[in-house]
């Protein structure tokens, strides 16, 4: 798998980039690089990558740019770099579509294995296939495809990031049992271990915000005071 992926890797401070790439080239990734914001949007739309790696502080377009005007395009996995430690940059950073950050400094062996981790996930499928070819979780009105990696309420279309269907496939997988933010972590996110559980929240908080806009008043998603998370039906 790794031979055939490409990530691209964005930050201004070379020595750091050059080094992430070699990890990530051993690994047997496919690696560009760009250091600044502009040559980071055309190396982006040219390659179209699986995985952006991209710094938060860039000259000229600066990295939360970058990503909003990516996500408008592509549903690479976004991991954002940050030296900032405030909890608000971390926030913003994952709702422009971000689906993981890494605080610097940070240990490259760390910065991969999240990235092997995140890869696991697949992308999202095409737009429309058809829901009676494959297996489909029905929940109310609620449909999630797991093997085209899409989701529809009612007759809209979800457009989800591949973390936020990672999250409701797994809610759907067992409606109404409570997933705990560390379950979650484990198993969407592939390890608990050395990320902050608000970034649950957020995405949640995303997925949340993006089945209200198709239409979903009953609140699918609850969150248990304490506890955690579950999907609950009609």
């Amino acid at each position: 798998m790794g031979a055939q992926v490409t990530i691209v890797v964005v930050d201004d401070e070379r020595p750091l980039a050059e080094l992430v790439a070699r990890y990530l080239t051993r690994e047997g990734y496919h690696v560009e690089l760009a250091h600044d914001g502009h040559a980071a949007l055309e190396l982006i739309a040219r390659l179209d990558p699986e995985l952006i790696v991209l710094d938060l502080m860039l000259p000229g377009i600066d990295g939360l740019e970058v990503a909003r005007r990516v996500r408008a395009t592509s549903d690479a996995y976004l991991v954002m770099l940050t030296a900032r430690s405030d909890e608000v940059d971390r926030i913003v950073g994952l709702r422009v579509g971000a689906d993981d950050y890494v605080t610097k400094p940070f240990s490259v062996n760390e910065l991969v294995a999240r990235i092997q981790a995140i890869l696991r996930r697949p992308r999202r499928g095409g737009s429309t296939p058809d829901a009676e070819e494959e297996d489909v979780r029905r929940i109310g009105e609620l449909r999630i495809a797991p093997g085209s990696h899409e989701a529809w309420l009612a007759e809209v279309p979800l457009d989800l990031t591949p973390i936020e269907f990672a999250l409701l496939e797994q809610l759907s997988a067992a409606p109404r049992q409570v997933w705990s933010k560390e379950q979650l972590l484990e198993q969407v996110w592939g390890s608990a271990g050395y990320r902050d559980p608000h970034v649950v929240a957020v995405h949640v908080g995303n997925l949340r915000r993006k089945l209200d806009e198709a239409g979903d008043r009953s609140g699918l998603v609850h969150t248990v005071r304490g506890v955690g998370y579950r999907l609950v039906g009609p």
